[in-house]
């Protein structure tokens, strides 16, 4: 199936500062991404146009902007970044990439159905490129990291449009699932962790001296995101003899569809009947914790959501919890033992204990600054004693170029914290020369916080989520046997035999 990639209005014009519609520093950080995309894109043969803004001197858009990108100048040419690529440059006078150009004849006589669309602005040639593309036939795919705009709330508000009314495919960054390595306790194996009638069924089998091979499919009750299979994994490698076993999953981190098959185990019952409970436990509450990451991580639209649920849970789940999290997609988390068993760095601010028992969140941050070794984020807790505002500037010129990031966690007895809030840090801290330091916004947030805070135009560049995820619902799973000795069998109100699933891979 023929694939292009339309690049739209990468150009030095809203790309370079100095120019009178420079789109601002948002709009320069989706570089790298194009940059990747157009690399594997093109690496698998799909064609490249470059959708510029090239108008006349007294076209009539000036009515609404200031002139720019006059044909002739520099502003029309494509930044240094993306110019290594070769692809066709089309140039246009109109928001749409087709109105006035010869973009469909193009892609017809290529034979071209799908298309991604990327560049700027997300909300004018973006948008009316998509609407144009969708409204003739065409699938239309728009990675949210590749796409950016000068106006947030306006970015954002496209971005839901184009999902929700133009069924354009949102493609977001990719999570990247963890390579971890899981140690199987010996209370698992000894089947302390069971319910009971399973050992018992167990020895009775072992007893009678029956052990047939049978194949139990595992299958969810709602939809979500399955996490713990490696897991689960670690535990049947233990317990499952090397002959006669065949285990059949889908991946961690996948999506599933409610009583969609997403584990199936052959072997012979006695190896594995005793753990049932234990492998159904890890796949419900990391696939619950996994699940509603990724519901936050969607409704962030690219905005990096970190976990903060730790102290939420038992400490004795903190790093499953952690890890489930970030096979949902978010970018880090906050405690050690998570972290590590993402095979990542811990993330973390400053606690109000700290700014409370010195007195002020300067000294608290210089402190830290001080003692911290160097790959900690300098990131400032700022709603302890002043005004947010305030205590974000004071300590931003106290570090001297040093922060990275303010947090602002405004407790609900002050109002929590607002899209407003946040504009108004952001406003003062540019105007005060911190236009590096990021804003990163916890206490509460869900998916619904998160849409109202991309809707108001917030700008914000990471989340931080706690009980959301960790308080999450667990995902039921029910195992059911199928197959005994090769004889399709199942309970009343089950279908005998393999259920099948084209997704499932051979993984033992």
């Amino acid at each position: 199936m023929a694939k292009a990639v339309l690049v739209i209005d990468m150009v030095r014009g809203f790309l370079e500062e100095g120019h009178p519609l420079y789109c601002g520093d948002k709009t320069r950080s989706i570089i790298p991404n194009v940059q990747k995309l157009l690399e594997r894109e093109m690496g698998q043969g799909a064609k490249l146009f470059y959708l510029c803004d090239n108008h006349v001197p007294d076209d009539p858009e000036f009515n609404l902007f200031p002139p720019h990108c006059i044909e002739g100048t520099s502003e029309v040419e494509i930044i240094p970044g993306l110019a290594q690529y070769p692809g066709e440059i089309i140039p246009k006078r109109h928001f749409s990439g087709f109105r006035g150009t010869p973009l469909e004849e193009k892609l017809r006589e290529l034979e071209i159905e799908d298309l991604i669309i990327c560049g700027v602005c997300t909300d004018v040639c973006i948008l009316h490129t998509v609407v144009d593309a969708t409204n003739r036939g065409y699938q239309v795919e728009v990675p949210v990291d590749c796409v950016a705009s000068f106006d947030e709330k306006a970015h954002f508000f496209a971005l839901e449009h184009m999902e929700k009314v133009l069924g354009v495919k949102l493609i977001r960054p990719e999570a990247k699932v963890p390579q971890s390595r899981f140690e199987i306790p010996d209370s698992w194996l000894n089947g302390e962790t069971a319910d009971i009638y399973f050992p018992r069924t167990v020895e009775i089998l072992s007893k009678e001296g029956i052990d047939p091979v049978a194949t139990v499919e595992i299958f969810p009750r709602r939809a979500g995101v399955l996490c713990g299979i490696e897991e689960v994994k670690a535990l049947l490698k233990k317990v499952l003899p090397v002959r006669d076993s065949e285990v059949w999953a889908l991946a961690e981190g996948d999506s599933f569809a409610q009583k969609e098959v997403v584990l199936r185990i052959k072997a012979p019952y006695q190896s594995y009947g005793t753990y049932e409970t234990t492998y159904l436990g890890i796949l419900a509450h990391c696939s619950g914790w996994a699940t509603a990451a990724r519901e936050c991580v969607n409704a962030a639209l690219g905005i990096p959501v970190i976990s903060f649920g730790a102290r939420h849970v038992h400490p004795s789940v903190v790093g499953v919890m952690e890890y489930s999290a970030i096979v949902g997609g978010c970018a880090g988390c906050a405690s050690t033992v998570g972290a590590k068993l993402a095979g990542l760095k811990p993330i973390g601010t400053i606690p109000h204990a700290l700014i409370i028992i010195m007195d002020s969140t300067t000294k608290a941050t210089l402190a830290f600054d001080k003692h911290m070794p160097p790959e900690a984020p300098r990131i400032a807790l700022v709603d302890t004693f002043e005004d947010e505002v305030r205590e974000s500037v004071a300590v931003a010129k106290a570090m001297q170029g040093k922060l990275q990031g303010v947090r602002l966690d405004t407790p609900s007895e002050r109002g929590r914290v607002t899209a407003d809030l946040v504009k108004e840090v952001r406003a003062w801290l540019n105007l005060d020369g911190f236009r590096e330091v990021k804003i990163v916004v916890s206490g509460g947030l869900n998916p619904e916080r998160i849409r109202y805070f991309l809707n108001e135009g917030a700008p914000i560049d990471t989340f931080a989520v706690g009980s959301y995820i960790s308080d999450a619902r667990p995902v039921d799973f029910t195992a059911d046997i199928h197959e005994v000795k090769g004889k399709p069998i199942a309970k009343r109100g089950r279908m005998p035999g393999i259920t099948p699933n084209h997704r499932l891979k051979r993984v033992m």
